[in-house]
């Protein structure tokens, strides 16, 4: 169907890879600390739409000419280098606030900052879409006329597969942790350690070379 071949195989390695802890697993433990259930749910959809994006760039060619372009690959490598290296800072700067003022004044706007980091996150980070570029094709006949069509349904397999675990993740990590969010010491911990790893973040896309 539609050139995609060993399915069974794509599929496994979807799973395999998104139960791989990395920087996105870290980034939906903490939000599903601070924020709860919904913080975490709040970066895994975020995080799934920035890597949709990707998936539609390589449906239609961006990414590969995105990979094509040193000029572009490098605005984009360092756009996502600023982003993540600002909203790090931020976070190791921001004073930690007690839980019962997130539920009762900002909730929404919380999880709407929480959504937007991670879906900027992936959709300025180059790496992801080397990643996709690279694992997609593998699936798909080099002869099939149906390569956008085979890419965005992969794209969606992976996806939809990705956002299950990281929902599960985010209720285990929220169920885990209700004793800690009634800490604000605890809260301003993990609000440096998201901090941390967006500056590691930043500093490792400004490194990243085009390949």
């Amino acid at each position: 169907m539609l050139g995609i071949h060993e399915l069974w195989l794509f599929v496994l390695s979807g799973l395999l890879l998104n139960i791989t802890p990395g920087p996105d697993t870290a980034y939906i433990i903490g939000r599903s600390i601070q924020l709860g259930w919904r913080g975490g749910a709040a970066a895994a959809l975020g995080i799934s739409c920035g890597c949709l994006v990707h998936v539609l760039g390589a449906a239609i060619g961006l990414s590969a000419l995105l990979m094509a372009s040193s000029t572009a690959f490098t605005f984009l490598k360092l756009a996502g280098a600023a982003y993540l290296l600002f909203a790090g800072v931020q976070m190791l700067l921001s004073r930690s606030r007690p839980l019962t003022d997130v539920a009762a004044g900002n909730g929404a706007t919380s999880l709407s900052s929480v959504f937007w980091q991670g879906a900027l996150t992936n959709v300025l980070n180059p790496k992801v879409a080397l990643f996709f570029l690279a694992f997609l094709p593998q699936f798909v006949d080099g002869a099939s006329e149906q390569k956008p069509l085979a890419f965005l349904l992969l794209g969606a397999i992976f996806i939809f597969n990705g956002t299950l675990w990281c929902l599960s993740i985010a209720a285990f990590a929220s169920k885990a942790a209700r004793r800690l969010r009634r800490s604000e010491g605890a809260i301003a911990w993990i609000n440096r350690a998201l901090g941390g790893l967006f500056v590691y973040l930043g500093i490792r896309v400004a490194m990243l070379e085009a390949r």
